[in-house]
């Protein structure tokens, strides 16, 4: 159990109070302004980088095993699939029912299929190793994720038009 929380207090507590401790300062010391205005445009492209590097080094870590173990990957990326379009159907209906607006409604349904497979992946590898069963599923997440919530952004915009009435891109 200990491995586990340590693994969520490095990878989220870490971040977190970096995060506070940045614009606390920042804001102290320059004003909310210059914070919202000049730092994070400059520095917010920051987390894209960091999110790329993970990425690869996920594919860098378990490529190999994916490659040579593809039924097991069919056997984690159907329910996943499955979860996603689930979770998006149900947050899109229940917004949309309870009377959210579309951009209301097409961020909370994102937010209710998207995953955090780098806490996971994290907490994985720490606790049961790089090779492990575990490490791999979390692996997967993210390959299966990311092409499934992009098509999701076509559902989105396609509900926003027809049920929002939205002016969204085609």
């Amino acid at each position: 159990m200990w491995a586990i929380a340590k693994s969520v207090l490095i990878f989220l507590g870490v971040p977190l109070l970096a995060g506070y401790l940045t614009r606390r300062t920042l804001v102290a010391r320059q004003g909310e302004a210059w914070y919202t205005g000049t730092f994070m445009p400059r520095f917010g492209p920051t987390a894209l980088l960091g999110l790329l590097y993970t990425i690869v080094l996920m594919f860098a870590m378990q490529g190999s095993r994916i490659l040579q173990v593809p039924l097991d990957v069919l056997r984690i990326a159907a329910p996943l699939v499955v979860y996603f379009l689930v979770m998006f159907a149900l947050a899109f209906t229940i917004s949309k029912k309870l009377g959210f607006t579309y951009e209301e409604t097409a961020s909370l349904s994102f937010t209710a299929a998207g995953n955090n497979f780098e806490l996971a992946i994290a907490v994985a590898v720490a606790t049961f190793g790089i090779g492990s069963g575990e490490a791999l599923a979390g692996v997967v997440g993210p390959l299966i994720e990311v092409p499934v919530l992009v098509g999701l952004v076509y559902v989105s915009l396609w509900g926003g038009r027809r049920y929002f009435g939205a002016r969204v891109p085609a």
